[in-house]
């Protein structure tokens, strides 16, 4: 009787045991909630932060009157109910105004038409680990790209010195080889004419007689200065593109972007205008400085 209570004791401390093991291998075989990867040890990665824009303001009201009127400086001569029709602008047609919006301004006069339109587009990614600004940088690559002015790679800078010896040169010496012959056979220009330099490698180098007029900008090429370039001082980056193009068969029209980055949102000010005269270029400096005025205001007020 005391040998079979003593079996049944054991028995019931042994059960005990088994179960306790049992339970601490199925508590340990979960995931806590501490965001740790179970599997490789190391916590998610951080969601990219948002963008500092979340909606837009309507850009048809966007452009004070004075503005509107020395941009498209033909409205004011305009019967009063065209005139307001203009001024008012045309919004552009957009399915989600909290993404992007436009409006547009057109005016025709005796002397010139003048063109004149704004968007704005705000950017989102759908990627986490990819923020908004990091996303419309790329949209605002792509537009600079497009106008050619794709911005320069960075300098690389030199590696600083180690102070240690250069390396030994192996293997035996060679002699120097001689530079390379001159190709082509080189004959000595006429008088007055002009004549091609021959340089290593059967290259040409190009030479000018004297006599002959140094190029100078067209009237269809805008000043020095006044390319289309990067901007430093609009925005987080900026650019100015400056384009003439044929408008018909006797009439060209000048159209001067500016386009902006500032964090999530990207701008584009566009003007345009086209002379009724034949043979009349429109006045680079004129437009730039209209376009990048109205663009500075559009800036301060992004930044408000």
């Amino acid at each position: 009787m005391q040998r079979r209570a003593y079996a049944s004791g054991l028995a019931a401390l042994l059960a005990a045991v088994s179960a306790t093991a049992l339970a601490g291998c199925s508590s340990d075989s979960g995931t806590d909630s501490s965001g740790t990867d179970a599997k490789t040890g190391t916590t998610a990665g951080t969601i990219a932060q948002p963008g500092r824009y979340r909606t837009l303001f309507e850009p048809c009201g966007s452009v004070p009157l004075a503005t509107l009127q020395d941009m498209l400086p033909s409205v004011t001569a305009l019967p009063v109910e065209q005139r307001d029709r203009v001024l008012r602008g045309t919004a552009a047609v957009t399915y989600d105004t909290d993404r992007r919006v436009g409006c547009a301004w057109k005016a025709d006069g005796p002397d010139a038409t003048h063109h004149l339109s704004l968007d704005f587009e705000r950017v989102v990614s759908y990627d986490p680990s990819v923020s908004d600004e990091t996303r419309a940088q790329e949209v605002y690559t792509t537009k600079e790209s497009a106008a050619g002015l794709a911005p320069a790679s960075p300098p690389t800078t030199a590696a600083p010195s180690t102070g240690a010896p250069a390396a030994p040169l192996t293997g035996a010496s060679k002699p120097a080889v001689p530079a390379a012959p001159l190709t082509g056979v080189s004959k000595p220009a006429a008088p007055g004419t002009a004549g091609t330099a021959l340089v290593p490698g059967g290259q040409q180098a190009q030479t000018v007689s004297p006599g002959t007029p140094t190029p100078t900008p067209t009237a269809s090429t805008p000043p020095e200065g006044l390319e289309s370039r990067t901007l430093t001082d609009l925005g987080d980056v900026a650019f100015l593109d400056d384009v003439l193009t044929p408008a018909g068969s006797v009439t060209q029209q000048r159209v001067v972007s500016v386009v902006f980055r500032t964090s999530n949102v990207i701008v584009t000010v566009r003007y345009a205008a086209q002379p009724t005269r034949v043979g009349e270029v429109p006045d680079s400096e004129e437009l730039q400085e209209k376009a990048r005025r109205l663009a500075d205001r559009l800036a301060e007020r992004f930044d408000e």
